[in-house]
């Protein structure tokens, strides 16, 4: 299942679905790209297995230089995105997908903090139980606390994504949608 409506905050259970989603969007993203991108990746919670996540997929496009975002954003249009700026989060061009809301991308400027601390955040989860246990337990108590602030259930994750982040070698701050 994908698909978040606005104000609401609740979580599935991972599915190999969620792969197969990013999978066809990143086909469709690079045949209407092509070399105006680098790559293409799968962020957030969807792309770490065994972790509940909100249903939306999240997708980084990794870009040559950041201003290359502007000339992305028709065809991304065209694939059925809205654009919705870089104001929106810092240090990315930023677009949504359906509603419910299915898809998110995030486009950045290779090397990126923001860009590596996502990697960062997804790969440490990937191998590390202890933390990926800890990590999903927190995201259920405040998806039920939170269920309709998707704000204070991001912000109140920030201390543990920090520490996470900081034990990584990255300065604290927030990585608010993982």
């Amino acid at each position: 299942m994908l698909g978040l409506p606005k104000g609401k905050v609740f979580l599935i259970a991972w599915t190999a679905e969620w792969e197969k989603e990013f999978t066809s969007e990143n086909k469709q993203i690079e045949n209407e790209l092509g070399e105006l991108i680098l790559a293409v990746h799968h962020i957030g919670s969807t792309a770490v297995k065994n972790l509940s996540a909100k249903p939306i997929i999240d997708i980084a496009i990794e870009l040559k230089e950041f201003q290359l975002g502007n000339q992305c954003v028709h065809g991304l249009e065209r694939l059925g995105y809205a654009y919705k700026g870089t104001n929106i989060l810092p240090d990315r061009h930023y677009l949504s997908k359906g509603e419910p809301r299915t898809q998110q991308i995030h486009m950045y400027q290779t090397g990126s903090l923001y860009l590596e601390k996502q990697f960062a955040f997804r790969d440490y989860l990937l191998t590390n139980d202890a933390e990926l246990k800890e990590y999903q337990e927190l995201k259920v108590k405040l998806s039920q606390a939170y269920q309709t602030d998707k704000l204070l259930y991001a912000d109140e994750k920030t201390e543990l994504v920090n520490s996470i982040l900081d034990s990584l070698g990255f300065a604290p701050t927030a990585c608010k949608n993982n």
